[in-house]
């Protein structure tokens, strides 16, 4: 769980996977997803919950291997399993959270997609030789029937959720707090140079960090609490 006490600047995390170009806007998925799932009730649940999670289901793919289309095949596939399983009564809170129900869903659909790669029936459209490594990639994946999170599960989970805190604090500040705070914070700015580029003082900066560091870690706390609740973030 995310420490909700935690100092502010131990949110700001390196490295994170940025969805190359056709991922970073993900509206083509997202219509052809909602059109997949029209048959269930809620657009506004569903729309919340891929906000919430694509980012972090397209990130494990392609630290799984996949390639950028593959990674997006696997977004949506990973959706309208979680549909299908909820409409079906979801999964059992008894015996895995959300986080752990979710991972699952997701390794499937990787294993499923490395399958197809090395499955002469799906391959038709193949050169010889562009299935390399293939076979090495798939044996990197966690069993697929394990309940337990892998450590890039665990590290992108983390991620995830505070980019959608992050996200959703946004509308809920000033644009001038979020500037800071994005300056100051997500990018690691010198206090000094903040108040150079925005023309504010240093009481400024370290109020607004405080401010929105503050909404930042309760809304990450909250899509915790959230999906271990329902599995759907609203």
């Amino acid at each position: 769980m995310i420490d909700a006490a935690g100092p502010c600047e131990s949110m700001c995390v390196p490295n994170r996977i940025v969805p190359a170009v056709g991922a970073e806007d993900p509206a083509a998925t997202r219509s052809s997803l909602v059109r997949r799932l029209h048959h269930w009730a809620d657009d506004a649940g569903w729309q919340d919950f891929f906000d919430t999670y694509w980012k972090l289901l397209y990130a494990v793919a392609i630290k799984a291997g996949l390639s950028e289309v593959e990674s997006q095949d696997v977004v949506q596939e990973t959706v309208v399993a979680v549909a299908k399983q909820m409409r079906a009564g979801g999964y059992d809170r008894t015996k895995s959270s959300c986080k752990s129900w979710l991972c699952l869903i997701t390794r499937r659909r990787i294993i499923d997609h490395f399958r197809r790669r090395t499955d002469p029936r799906a391959r038709a459209g193949l050169q010889p030789g562009d299935d390399a490594g293939d076979t090495d990639l798939l044996a990197r994946v966690p069993d697929p029937a394990s309940l337990e999170p892998d450590p890039v599960w665990e590290e992108e989970w983390r991620k995830n959720l505070l980019d959608a805190a992050i996200e959703r604090v946004k509308s809920k500040v000033t644009p001038k707090q979020f500037q800071i705070f994005d300056l100051s914070v997500l990018r690691a700015l010198p206090v000094a140079d903040v108040t150079a580029l925005l023309k504010v003082n240093a009481a400024q900066v370290y109020l607004a960090r405080h401010r929105v560091g503050l909404l930042v870690k309760k809304e990450a706390h909250r899509l915790e609490v959230m999906a271990d609740r329902n599995g759907n973030p609203s």
